[in-house]
């Protein structure tokens, strides 16, 4: 399976939030859940897709650009 870039969701929630700590309250996840989903060690599910989305303001014809673009080698 690919390993996925999550680089420009990073900026984004950067962007919006400041830190990952403070994004993880607005997901309602621990900061250990969300170190897991933005190292690629958990997948993340469409509704926590779609919450993200919701909260960092990425539309839904941008959803691939931040959650399924595979890392390059």
């Amino acid at each position: 399976m690919a390993e996925m870039d999550y680089s420009k969701l990073r900026g984004r929630i950067r962007e919006r939030f400041g830190t990952e700590q403070a994004f993880a309250e607005a997901m309602e996840k621990t900061i250990s859940q969300m170190s897991l989903l933005l190292n690629g060690k958990a997948v993340w599910r469409q509704v926590d897709i779609k919450k993200a989305c919701d909260i960092l303001g990425i539309a839904d014809n941008d959803i691939g650009q931040y959650f399924f673009a595979e890392k390059v080698s």
